[in-house]
């Protein structure tokens, strides 16, 4: 097979490099979050149910994670530079016809060219650090891409709630935009070549069965909460996506170079740390969609401060990530994560009794803790797993590890939405629709507990053993 290697990881200059990609993955993630307070006001504008409306924030989860396996095949065709230019290109298209969207359908539009770039951008940033940095720096490596990842968050809900509240929705696409370019202009002068190039050959056929597959699934989960689940468009959208999903499954084991690569689950931490990933991204992305939606339609609350309730844990969270990336350096991940679900799955529970009168206070401290043990779980599982992946492996596992978190979240945020509102009480008063919010986060408590169980058979290791763990890894690839 040909190979290009286009880049000297020993001796890059990896700052320029590290500012360029944790500045692309913080815009793409501020976007993807950055429409959970405005979704009421979206609803409001365009007269839209609550289970259309999320697909704003759905549809952009589930192309990414479409967009996530096709991004493993990119890396080894594309140079590293060529390919983050585009995605960033791509994702400033969508901004902007978001920005100038008349309707519905052409937001939705615009989210899926969005989601295309930073579905690529995400997976490519975590390529390149596993890459550039020597496994006993990941844990602090990786650390950075979860300070970015909670900073995000804590800016956009806040954001979007003080801009919703005083212009149009559209102008948040219109703040974005500006900093996508920066973004683009300097990554073109900065931006080195790092990864292998080993040109391996495109199955469009798998491409086409992913795409059905997960879309379907979704389709079918979400359209529930309109139609009922004895609708025969959600029965045969489930059907197709479950059937199509098998079929692109099978075909992988199948192929000498597949989409996603379904051999990295053989690996048994790999597998353990990614169901988790996935547990605790549906639990993150279900409650900052779901929370402002209750406390702006059924408990008064304004979106500034549906916003202001988000962002003191997202803060905690991103001041968090490095600390716990240091601390897994030295213990690893098994009792981070231990400690984190037991937090998540705790503070889950307390907002299983939510009613019209529960104070701003009570929503913002229990958020915050919250998202303290997620900080605890997300980059520390992640990174345990990968370490225990050959390098030539690492795309795929990024991939997979990506490509599974996205989709677990937009499906998983489409199951919780449509919960909600199938479980609301016909009573007359937003009591009634707040009980289905509670039944909402008996699902989320349920689910952290399976995560918490599952966290007890993560290996205790230590970076030195990490090392060992590699080159077994490489011997027997």
């Amino acid at each position: 097979m040909k190979k290009d290697y286009t880049g000297d990881v020993k001796n890059i200059n990896k700052f320029p490099i590290v500012a360029v990609l944790l500045s692309g993955a913080f815009i793409a993630i501020l976007n993807q979050l950055l429409l959970a307070t405005a979704i009421p006001h979206i609803m409001e504008d365009l007269n839209l149910t609550e289970n259309t409306a999320q697909w704003v924030t759905t549809i952009f989860m589930l192309v990414n994670g479409i967009m996530i396996p096709i991004t493993a095949f990119l890396i080894e065709t594309f140079t590293t530079r060529k390919l983050f230019l585009s995605a960033m290109i791509i994702f400033a298209v969508g901004t902007l016809v978001c920005a100038l969207s008349p309707n519905f359908a052409v937001l939705m539009v615009g989210r899926i060219i969005q989601a295309s770039g930073a579905g690529i951008m995400l997976p490519l940033m975590m390529t390149i650090f596993l890459l550039i940095f020597p496994i006993e720096k990941r844990g602090s490596a990786m650390g950075m891409v979860g300070l970015v990842i909670s900073f995000a968050p804590a800016i956009g809900p806040t954001l979007s709630g003080w801009i919703v509240q005083h212009y149009p929705w559209r102008y948040l696409f219109y703040i974005i935009l500006p900093f996508a370019i920066i973004d683009i202009v300097i990554a073109y002068f900065v931006m080195k070549n790092v990864t292998t190039r080993t040109f391996p050959k495109v199955d469009y056929l798998s491409i086409v069965l992913s795409t059905l597959g997960f879309g379907g699934l979704l389709y079918g989960v979400s359209s529930a909460g309109n139609y009922g689940w004895t609708s025969i468009y959600v029965i045969l959208s489930l059907v197709i996506g479950a059937i199509t999903l098998t079929a692109f499954i099978t075909r992988q084991f199948k192929l000498k170079q597949p989409i996603l690569e379904f051999r990295v689950f053989k690996y048994k931490m790999f597998t353990i740390t990614t169901v988790i990933g996935m547990i605790a991204f549906i639990g993150l992305i279900g409650a900052e969609t779901i929370l402002p939606i209750y406390m702006q339609n059924m408990a008064g609350f304004t979106a500034i401060e549906s916003g202001i309730m988000i962002m003191p844990g997202a803060l905690l969270m991103g001041f968090m990530s490095p600390v716990t990336g240091r601390i897994f350096d030295k213990i690893g991940a098994r009792w981070l994560v231990i400690t984190g679900l037991t937090i998540v799955t705790v503070t889950s529970f307390l907002f299983t009794d939510l009613s019209a009168k529960t104070s701003l206070t009570y929503l913002t401290v229990v958020f915050a803790i919250r998202m303290f043990g997620i900080s605890m779980v997300m980059m520390p599982a992640t990174t345990a797993g990968l370490n225990q992946l050959p390098n030539k492996l690492i795309p795929h596992g990024t991939a997979m590890n990506n490509t599974m978190r996205q989709v677990a979240a937009s499906i998983g945020t489409a199951v919780l939405i449509t919960i909600m509102t199938a479980a609301a009480l016909n009573s007359g008063d937003t009591s009634g629709l707040i009980h289905g919010v509670n039944i909402a986060f008996y699902v989320v408590t349920a689910l952290t507990l399976i995560g918490l169980i599952l966290s007890f058979f993560i290996k205790g290791t230590t970076p030195a053993q990490e090392r060992e763990a590699m080159a077994r890894a490489e011997e027997s690839a």
